[in-house]
């Protein structure tokens, strides 16, 4: 009982008999008003009463459904993660680089992963690699070359993906950090790309983080704009740096960092207290 009574439709249904009884009665206080227009004009009165509900309902179900597909979306991006993920460690280069492509295609279509697709991305630079072009003890046969320098291309791939991932300079919406550090990178390409952030409070800054990181070929950051820190110490960079249009919003100290030659600075713009070269 106590359920019936709370049912919207029972509600609906008394508010309209009412509505129906309470105009009705009304319109025939005028004698001008005939028995059949009162009961008419009622019954108009009455079912607006239903046809709201049924506005409402539908509008209600519509709800329900997409939120319905927007748990389905949700638990189909989870999956397509986790197995991602899962493929990473797949001894098949063309398989890694297949993983990160569907991770890279996740952060476009779901905002909420795009940090934690780059810190994935970020992940797998970070790890263990060697290489000819990076100074080792390892003896180099031909087999290992060539597997180092298929590592090097799934490498490759995920440098351009997380260029892919970032946001442009210019466009407005939430900025993402990149922690590269202790990274051993081929090429790295952010152009025309914004990086970092500060928390609310800006006690929180979030970094392009280089720190330790090895870069044996091309490294372009132009009309690259860092909202966060950018951190250099001890990083090697053995090919030319192009720095030019770069905007940083905290100070840099670029004498922390080995360059094989000067870097490209043209039309650079950091904070006061920034240190563009070895002699300051």
């Amino acid at each position: 009982m106590k359920s019936l009574l709370k049912s919207p439709l029972l509600w609906t249904l008394l508010s309209s008999v009412a509505m129906l009884i309470g105009v009705t009665a009304w319109l025939l206080t005028d004698r001008a008003t005939s028995r059949g227009d009162a009961l008419k004009t009622g019954a108009l009165a009455g079912g607006a009463i239903a046809a709201l509900y049924g506005l409402w309902l539908n509008d209600r179900r519509r709800r329900t459904e997409e939120d319905r597909h927007e748990i389905e979306r949700s638990r189909i991006s989870d999956e397509r993660f986790a197995k991602s993920i899962e493929l990473l460690g797949n001894d098949a280069d063309q398989v890694r680089v297949g993983a990160m492509h569907s991770l890279a295609g996740l952060a476009r279509t779901r905002p909420e992963y795009r940090q934690t697709v780059l810190d994935v991305l970020c992940a797998y630079l970070r790890r263990p690699f060697d290489h000819p072009k990076f100074e080792s003890d390892t003896v180099w046969d031909n087999e290992n070359k060539a597997e180092a320098e298929r590592e090097r291309l799934v490498r490759r791939a995920a440098e351009r993906l997380i260029r892919d991932v970032l946001p442009h300079t210019g466009t407005t919406g939430p900025t993402l950090s990149l922690n590269l550090s202790d990274a051993r990178l081929d090429r790295i390409e952010l152009l025309g790309r914004r990086v970092g952030w500060f928390g609310a409070d800006r006690s929180e800054v979030h970094y392009l983080d280089l720190t330790d990181a090895e870069l044996a070929g091309k490294f372009s950051m132009r009309d690259v704009t860092i909202h966060g820190g950018f951190e250099l110490a001890r990083a090697t960079f053995e090919r030319k740096v192009l720095l030019d249009d770069l905007v940083v919003e905290t100070a840099v100290d670029f004498s922390e960092a080995t360059f094989a030659e000067p870097p490209s600075l043209s039309g650079v713009k950091v904070p006061d207290g920034s240190v563009l070269s070895k002699e300051g």
